[in-house]
């Protein structure tokens, strides 16, 4: 039978309709659009500090059979993913960094974004020892807080490094020299980034600004000249803090969520050390701290998508429950694990934000040169 020209139009107008009503419905709803034809593959740099997220077997078989996702994700410091040119020659999909500010950072190096969204957080600590926590405490730095977790007055803290005391003057008996603290190094890595922020905004009383930047950068760069060696990512550094102990590495900066992790990636593991080691490790709230937040940036559009599938509430609750990121509004996910219940502070009310992109970029070209 004959179709005539009139039924032939409308059809082809009905079939477009359904089309990008399709198109319409699947960007709507990511968590089927994985069940409709290959896989796209995309590939970008993330933070160390997610590492073990992205090689998570559940995560990455969610992203495929949910989403369509499949990652080719490579590991790079934060601050040198948006601004080393050949990391950005190589024409990345998708940053992964691990803080608001170097989205940024990322437009000032040419950085075209399609889309930006933070996906969850993970607040600044610090990593120590028992027995090294226990002499904070005692000498008036720190206090407990109930269960192997402590705050810790991180202003004071800074101004007995600048002023170079020892650690027997603070309190911590059987330590050699001069007290430091430990973090990555600021030009490469988010951690030691944000905690160049964070002493530049508590030792000028507020949120540092580009005007009195050259009141204190001088003692931010003795902070950071005390250090020493500075690892070029935070989980080199956990890894190190972890391997060298309290004599080795007394108290290093890093996120909440590296400590969860690596109890629950080997359980058995983590009540060894527990049972057996000569300082145990603790975790150090500074008051206040700095939300690490991690934002994916899309470069290409086809990335854009990734955000979609990141925010779905199956995989920020794996996140938590697996990795301890906290998500959305700095919240605890639904997961309670006992190892790790005593150890965390579920609401943390005093947080600093972050300084302006041109204040940081101004304050790594001096910290580059301490």
């Amino acid at each position: 039978m004959a179709i005539s020209r009139r039924a032939f139009g409308i059809g082809m107008l009905a079939a477009s309709a359904a089309g990008t009503g399709g198109y319409v419905y699947l960007r709507q709803h990511p968590e089927i659009a994985g069940r409709f034809g290959e896989p796209k593959r995309l590939f970008g740099f993330a933070g160390g500090e997610k590492e073990g997220l992205l090689a998570n077997a559940r995560v990455r078989s969610l992203l495929e059979r949910r989403f369509g996702l499949i990652l080719d994700a490579r590991r790079a410091g934060s601050v040198e993913m948006v601004r080393e040119r050949t990391l950005l020659d190589q024409k990345p999909q998708f940053l992964w960094p691990s803080s608001s500010v170097l989205v940024e950072v990322a437009r000032n190096s040419g950085v075209k974004i399609s889309r930006d969204q933070v996906i969850f957080n993970s607040p600044i600590v610090l990593y120590s020892w028992d027995r090294i926590a226990d002499g904070l405490v005692k000498g008036g730095f720190a206090e407990p807080a109930g269960g192997p977790r402590y705050t810790v007055d991180l202003l004071r803290v800074l101004k007995a490094v600048i002023a170079g005391e020892t650690w027997e003057a603070m309190g911590v008996s059987g330590l050699f020299g001069r007290a430091r603290i430990v973090s990555t190094d600021p030009n490469k890595s988010n951690s030691g980034f944000m905690f160049a922020g964070l002493t530049a905004s508590l030792l000028s009383g507020d949120v540092i600004a580009l005007d009195s930047l050259g009141r204190i950068d001088g003692d931010v760069a003795t902070v950071f000249r005390r250090m020493g060696y500075k690892p070029p990512s935070s989980g080199k550094l956990f890894d190190d803090y972890v391997a060298g102990g309290a004599g080795a590495q007394p108290l290093i900066v890093g996120y909440e969520n590296q400590l969860i992790e690596w109890v629950l990636q080997d359980a058995d593991r983590w009540k060894r050390v527990e049972a057996s080691a000569p300082s145990k490790p603790v975790i150090l709230y500074p008051r206040p701290t700095a939300f690490s937040a991690h934002p994916l940036i899309s470069i290409d559009r086809a990335a854009d998508e990734l955000i979609d599938a990141l925010v779905n509430e199956s995989l920020l609750e794996l996140a938590w429950e697996e990795h301890g990121f906290r998500g959305p509004l700095g919240t605890v996910g639904k997961a309670r694990n006992p190892l790790l219940q005593s150890r965390l502070i579920e609401r943390i009310d005093a947080v600093l934000p972050m300084p302006d992109a041109p204040v940081m970029l101004a304050l790594l070209d001096r910290l580059a040169t301490a």
